[in-house]
């Protein structure tokens, strides 16, 4: 900021929540669709049910076809398969499975409608959010690593609650509907197949508390990858200019290599769950068959409420199995969220006043008065700084690189709040202001341009929407960028890329100053907004900036003296004070500070 930039700040990491409290979080995100989870439950239900039931059935058709082969081997009169009982017993369990299966999937199909609308609510708040940080917030991360939040690990929440909610929720209820099952079979066959359930718990929480560390440091390694290749391939030309592609391979091949090992790491622990699940689920098996053969020999069960139990046995562990191969989805899911959540916690700038006022008149008349502000409180850099800009006025800011200039300008716009005084815009506080109403009254122009992907009218129009053809094109012309626009084959249609890089950077600057025109603002801020253009276009420019300055107030930072020759005031400013201010033909007779720049950048030329 003012060439001073924001040194020691870097990307900050909160420490890592556990796995209950983000979980929590991220269920209670699903409160606003309780009713239509309350059918989704209730539909599982039902699948379920009818899914249960089938086994049940299924071992008195066993019955059936054993009592009949037993009845013809001891020559019982009338006895063999009573295949028209039978017939209608697999019916009844062919329908029961369809009606599972239906009830399954309009199930499903609900689900996806309610976690879609969660993460759609999510991804919402997050944008919101981003709107509502302090400027300061968004210089402490660094980009790539804000994005994949953003992106990354919301597409991974969403992941997740796709492929476990319907799966854990089925699961669940199916551990339930074959419990009871079990119990009106066989209470003694019950308690051997739900021994494995504290052996199955106790494995899942421990490997499970590992998974979650690891998770989280794979999340974290991904947006500090991306942090480093969107700024490798941003300033991809320089990178080509000093020869530093070896040094950022050999980067991204360390970073990368640290993603490698957390990723494998997660998957690895996470991966013992499963092949343990499954032999616990095989011991209860065996011993399940084991107990049953003998209880059918002792005539206390029949074949047929073997086999259901042994089917239930089976129904019974498989979803267990199920929800513990689901914990490295659903560890990687939390680990997403809480960073989504860090964000979505984040202190926010401060909350525009409920009774917000307006000035009676714009005019564009500012003043600081006593202002102090500093980026860290240990290192002071703006104190007691004082000053008036009237309405009209054309007020230049010089001084070396860190003193304060572009700071001063942020200061108006509120993108940073005082340490210390007030600044007022035609005798209105701006903190009594709304953001809004500020901002939407200052046309600002950056030394670094910004387009959108779009076309060079929808470029200009970007800060006045409602314009009209006229209006852009007057001024396109004001600002001269209707004379290049006309050479190209499809004119204010022409398409600029995101980059930007059909045009050139000069063309490109002058499309930002139409840009700020065009929003017709009370005051102007124009930080070496002419840097890129060559000297002729600056020249007209500076004629065209001096009729559109006739009615308002600008603050133009500049590096090149010779811009501002015409200036009402020239402030100087060293080390985030004013030490100098007049015209520049003042200053020059002073023989200080101004002095000093003036000739050491025209000693040249001398």
């Amino acid at each position: 900021m003012g060439g001073r930039g924001m040194p020691g700040m870097g990307m900050h990491v909160e420490k890592a929540k556990s796995f209950g409290p983000s979980a929590k979080r991220l269920a209670r995100r699903m409160h606003p669709e309780r009713a239509a989870f309350g059918v989704v439950v209730a539909l599982g239900v039902t699948s379920v049910a009818f899914a249960v039931a089938g086994p049940k059935i299924l071992g008195h058709a066993t019955d059936i076809i054993f009592n009949g082969v037993i009845g013809r081997m001891r020559n019982i009169p009338g006895a063999g398969i009573d295949f028209a009982a039978l017939g209608s017993t697999l019916m009844w369990v062919l329908a029961l499975y369809l009606a599972s299966s239906v009830f399954g999937w309009i199930q499903g199909w609900m689900l996806n409608g309610v976690v879609q609308r969660v993460v759609y609510k999510l991804r919402e708040d997050v944008e919101a959010k981003l709107h509502r940080l302090p400027l300061r917030y968004f210089d402490g991360q660094p980009r790539g690593e804000l994005l994949s939040r953003v992106t990354n690990d919301i597409d991974n929440i969403s992941t997740t609650l796709q492929q476990t909610l319907s799966q854990l929720l089925t699961s669940l209820l199916t551990v339930v509907g074959v419990l009871v099952m079990m119990l009106t079979i066989s209470p003694l066959l019950a308690l051997i197949a739900l021994a494995v359930i504290p052996l199955s718990v106790l494995i899942t929480g421990q490997v499970g508390k590992r998974a979650q560390k690891k998770f989280i440091a794979q999340w974290k390694q991904t947006g500090a990858l991306n942090a480093h290749i969107e700024e490798a391939f941003t300033g991809h030309q320089l990178v080509k200019v000093f020869g530093r592609q070896k040094e950022n391979e050999e980067e991204f091949r360390r970073r990368n290599e640290e993603l490698y090992g957390s990723a494998r790491g997660a998957q690895f622990i996470s991966g013992l769950i499963m092949p343990a699940m499954m032999f616990l689920s095989n011991i209860s098996y065996v011993v399940v068959a084991v107990v049953g053969g003998l209880r059918i020999t002792s005539g206390t069960m029949t074949l047929g409420e073997v086999q259901a139990f042994i089917q239930y046995s089976r129904q019974f562990t498989q979803p267990l199995t199920q929800v513990a191969s689901m914990a490295n989805l659903m560890q990687s899911g939390v680990a997403s969220a809480e960073r989504v959540f860090e964000l979505l916690d984040a202190e926010e700038q401060s909350a525009d006043p409920a009774d917000a006022s307006l000035p009676a008149e714009r005019r564009g008349r500012v003043e600081f008065e006593n202002v102090s502000f500093s980026y860290r409180p240990e290192q002071p850099l703006i104190e007691n700084l004082s000053l008036v800009a009237e309405p009209g006025q054309t007020v230049a800011i010089v001084g070396p690189t860190g003193a304060g200039k572009t700071t001063l300008v942020n200061l108006i716009m509120r993108f940073y709040e005082l340490d210390a005084g007030r600044i007022t815009l035609d005798g209105v506080d701006v903190t009594r202001l709304r953001r809004e109403d500020l901002r939407s009254q200052v046309g600002m122009v950056l030394q670094d341009t910004w387009l959108f992907g779009g076309t060079i009218r929808e470029n200009i129009a970007y800060g006045r929407p409602s314009a009209t053809e006229d209006e852009i094109i007057e001024s396109a012309k004001a600002t001269f960028v209707d004379r290049f626009v006309r050479t190209l084959p499809d004119g204010y249609d022409t398409v600029i890329d995101e980059e930007g890089t059909n045009v050139s950077a000069g063309e490109k600057q002058l499309l930002t100053i139409a840009r700020a025109f065009l929003a017709s603002p009370s005051l102007l801020i124009l930080d070496e907004a002419t840097s890129s253009v060559d000297t002729r276009t600056e020249s007209l420019v500076q004629h065209a900036m001096a009729a559109l300055r006739s009615s308002r107030t600008s603050f133009v930072i500049a590096h090149r003296l010779s811009t501002i020759r015409d200036a009402d005031l020239i402030l100087v400013m060293e080390s985030g004070q004013i030490v100098e201010q007049g015209t520049h033909d003042s200053l020059l007779e002073a023989r200080g500070a101004y002095h000093r720049l003036y000739s050491a950048q025209f000693a040249a030329t001398g």
